[in-house]
């Protein structure tokens, strides 16, 4: 029996699911790759080699190296959002409810909203899908560009606004104040540390690996220093 020959339509459509997979392993590789050597130091070769597709897909889908790199850190920030934006988005909606019903957050309810947070940032530094993100981040973060922006804005700074709304709360202080601000910074710093300097946790901690069990430890931790939290000459 005669197979149906193939329609422009879906030839099209395979043209651009095609271009679709090339797309997206050109931008894998990209934040692996940027992240181990750099922007300079990676050639464009040894990202098509990386994603395993011609060298010439890189011009055609990104324009070139620069291209390529800033979006590669647009993916990273939809990732990451991946992650922990739902997260976020449900103490958010959260927040929106209690100030609905024409009341201020109470303490206890800060509390269990800023620990699930918390326990969300947690899973993804202990994961070991977040290490070529680290790497590309860190190189960021010690020379900022146009991509640090881009994943500051998508990912970062919702991320912490919701933790210093709720640390506002815990230590009756502006969610703007700069008390707030540092207090916000060290909790997503504490757990950070267990990505940027795994080396040196598993070390201190005398952990072979971070597994669940390790992820539960790192959890309670959280839990008590949120717990922790408190307003001056407040219990």
């Amino acid at each position: 029996m005669k197979e149906p020959s193939k329609t422009p339509s879906d030839t099209s459509e395979a043209v651009g699911e095609r271009g679709d997979a090339t797309r997206q392993k050109l931008l894998t590789a990209a934040i692996d790759v940027f992240g181990h050597y750099g922007f300079d130091g990676t050639t464009t070769r040894a990202l098509a080699s990386a994603a395993g597709v011609n060298l010439q897909a890189i011009p055609y889908y990104f324009g070139g190296k620069e291209g390529l790199y800033l979006a590669a850190a647009e993916h990273l920030a939809t990732v990451i959002s991946s992650h922990v934006g739902g997260r976020r988005q449900q103490v958010q909606a959260r927040l929106a409810e209690i100030q609905s019903e024409g009341r201020p957050v109470t303490r206890d309810e800060a509390r269990e909203l800023l620990t699930a947070l918390l326990h969300t940032l947690a899973e993804v530094m202990v994961s070991e899908k977040s290490r070529p993100w680290a790497r590309f981040l860190i190189r960021e973060q010690m020379e900022p560009t146009e991509a640090f922006a881009k994943v500051y804005e998508a990912v970062m700074r919702p991320m912490l606004e919701a933790i210093r709304r709720l640390v506002g709360v815990l230590l009756d202080a502006a969610p703007t104040s700069e008390r707030v601000r540092l207090r916000a910074l060290s909790l997503v710093g504490s757990l950070m540390i267990f990505r940027v300097a795994n080396a040196a946790a598993l070390r201190q901690l005398e952990w072979s690996e971070m597994g669940p069990k390790e992820l539960e430890a790192i959890r309670a931790n959280v839990t008590d220093i949120v717990h922790s939290l408190a307003s001056r000459g407040l219990p």
